[in-house]
């Protein structure tokens, strides 16, 4: 995909029964469900997928999985990615495709494991018929899902402990930053674009969830209060101006070039508060897209420019 914002509907299509779940305690270290074996013992079950053996030539045709993968130090595993995958820099990307896979061209690489986003093209079946193991990393909701999906390739990947070491500095990180925001008596607002075409996140969704942890609260709820966009609504500039955010955030800064000046020159939206206050604020696209290890930066990100605005 060449645009951002396609491929982030394309992500909230897959996910249009989203819900807002609450996050985990920091202490939590419920073992996860559907994952049997101790770290580094196999055989080892996650869910319908039993590996008798630890994988050593993993394809990864999700991004975020990817990072989850490095991060658990299972990256020596990893021997081809997709070609979203570009994080960390050493991640062996290809031109696998994640959006339209290719089971002859996943098979070439003779892997012991494949971890998928989602099931494209009926990609799971075309695999397991060609007798190579599958397991699905879907796009997460919550923050429990991410730690969870983690918990899973760590179990997968004989690096059950790294996984688990990895959740917990997470949850410690997070609990942290949340904890460190001013009070205040009034909740700031945002809105938070996908793209230029003012598509957008609501609350109930993993970007969402986030921005509710900081104790913001999203213009965009009543747009789709019904649930029919998913939680993804296209605004109009009308409806944003008139909402008068306290902040814009934008994970349209790398794929279409929007930056607090090019927001400032939009007809109208010179008067909107984040604009006069300076606080629209830029994201990095990758991060502000995936749901592995780097929510912690995207939180810490969102937690300064909060932190910056004054207190009533």
């Amino acid at each position: 995909m060449t645009r951002r914002t396609p491929r982030l509907l394309t992500v909230a299509l897959a996910v249009t029964a989203l819900a807002l779940g609450a996050c985990a305690d920091p202490d939590d270290d419920e073992p996860t469900p559907g994952a049997s074996g101790a770290a580094g013992q196999f055989p080892v079950t996650v869910g319908g997928l039993t590996l008798e053996k630890r994988p050593e030539k993993i394809v990864s045709l999700s991004a975020a999985a990817t990072e989850m993968l490095f991060a658990i130090g299972a990256g020596p595993q990893v021997t081809a990615v997709d070609e979203q995958s570009n994080h960390p820099p050493e991640a062996p990307k290809t031109d696998l495709s994640g959006f339209q896979p290719n089971a002859e061209a996943i098979s070439a690489k003779t892997p012991d494991l494949v971890v998928l986003s989602d099931d494209r093209n009926k990609i799971v079946d075309q695999l397991t018929a060609l007798k190579i193991p599958v397991h699905l990393v879907p796009a997460a909701q919550t923050l429990d899902d991410t730690y969870r999906q983690i918990g899973e390739l760590g179990q997968l990947t004989g690096q059950a402990d790294e996984a688990t070491d990895l959740t917990r500095r997470m949850k410690d990180d997070i609990a942290k930053l949340v904890a460190d925001l001013p009070k205040r008596a009034e909740k700031l607002t945002y809105y938070h674009e996908l793209g230029p075409e003012l598509y957008t996140a609501t609350s109930k969704t993993y970007i969402g969830s986030l921005y509710a942890l900081v104790g913001l609260e999203n213009i965009a709820d009543a747009s789709d209060a019904d649930g029919k966009s998913g939680g993804y609504p296209q605004l109009s500039q009308e409806v944003i101006v008139k909402a008068d955010p306290d902040f814009i955030f934008l994970a349209d800064t790398k794929c279409c070039q929007q930056s607090a000046q090019t927001v400032g020159a939009r007809g109208g939206w010179g008067g909107i508060t984040a604009v006069k206050n300076n606080q629209v604020v830029p994201l990095d696209d990758d991060i502000a897209s995936r749901w592995g290890p780097r929510v912690v930066d995207l939180l810490r990100a969102i937690v300064d420019a909060v932190a910056k605005a004054p207190v009533a």
